[in-house]
């Protein structure tokens, strides 16, 4: 379909997003885009088992007993996942990728382990990798803001764990590409010397952590953040908007199995891709309607993935008054 076609189809549907809870009769097609208010294996038993997903992108509860969650034993929590991610991957497209968005799970309990951390990403690797998935990357989330810890080090990273079901996996690193650190450099030697060096798009935004310029550093939602909804864990668009624009096509259709607040759905109206989402809470699917709606409007406002990360040192925040005592 011509990319005139598909914003000409795509506008035909705005307004259009479905909100389904499980006391309603369940459609025998789904809408382009629509949130199901319940749980989500209820909602992926009632799928056909054949591919469907493009793309599935979610941040799942982290087991560390927010409002949305009743927080279970570690094995428990590990069981749960695994049920779910198995009925995902029956329903991915040879060419489709997960990405499944983690941080670190905080031990509970009396012992010498309490406070202790304990990284997601341990514990869903080995599931993706028992459903035959591969592990492309493991990209860094920096960010800068968040609860300061007392009796360790203050975390301001998570991981996407990125996951492909075949080698035919669809990969467009020229969306995405961020502005080089010396565009102007040139080969100082060999068959190329006097040339530039650099990819005239830009380079590779990579997944390294090493060095703060090679990390993907997108500011989370917090306080004032322009997407701040009542949910107390929202992940930005422009982290899933970075990903839609890399591992899918204008028209694909992309799955959140753990919506919250809709940013997945967001990502997807705003660059013309399809989205079905999952989220528990009613209030919070209701946000997440909304949102889409209005991204679907053209009214959504949200901080793109290559907005660059204000430098806080311009800040009068930044005078260290204690200099002066």
């Amino acid at each position: 379909m011509a990319r005139a076609e598909l914003k000409d189809q795509v506008n035909a549907n705005r307004d259009a997003v479905s909100l389904l809870t499980p006391g309603t009769k369940f459609p025998e097609r789904l809408s382009d885009f629509f949130v199901w208010c319940g749980d989500v294996e209820a909602f992926l038993d009632k799928l056909p088992i054949s591919p469907i997903f493009d793309l599935v992108v979610t941040s799942p509860p982290y087991n560390i007993g927010k409002d949305y969650e009743a927080p279970l034993e570690l094995e428990a929590y590990r069981v749960w996942q695994a049920r779910v991610i198995e009925k995902i991957v029956c329903r991915l497209k040879d060419t489709g990728s997960v990405c499944w968005q983690v941080g670190n799970h905080l031990l509970q309990g009396k012992g010498a382990d309490r406070g202790s951390i304990y990284p997601l990403d341990y514990l869903f690797h080995p599931i993706f990798e028992k459903n035959g998935l591969t592990l492309r990357n493991r990209i860094v989330w920096r960010f800068g803001h968040g609860l300061h810890c007392k009796h360790r080090f203050s975390g301001r990273y998570e991981t996407v764990l990125w996951y492909t079901l075949s080698n035919r996996y669809k990969f467009f690193l020229d969306r995405v590409r961020i502005p080089s650190k010396y565009p102007g450099k040139r080969h100082y030697k060999g068959p190329n010397q006097g040339k530039y060096s650099s990819n005239p798009r830009g380079k590779n935004p990579e997944d390294v952590w090493d060095f703060p310029d090679d990390v993907w550093a997108i500011p989370n939602v917090k306080s004032r953040h322009i997407e701040k909804t009542e949910h107390p864990c929202q992940f930005p668009v422009g982290l899933v908007q970075r990903l839609l624009l890399a591992f899918t096509d204008e028209g694909d259709l992309v799955f959140d199995p753990f919506a919250g607040a809709g940013s997945t759905g967001v990502a997807a109206a705003a660059t013309m891709r399809h989205f079905w989402g999952c989220e528990i809470v009613p209030e919070y699917a209701r946000i997440a309607t909304e949102r889409i709606n209005s991204a679907l409007a053209g009214g959504q406002n949200f901080r793109p993935h290559d907005k660059p990360i204000y430098d806080h040192t311009q800040s009068k925040l930044s005078h260290n008054p204690f200099r002066e005592l």
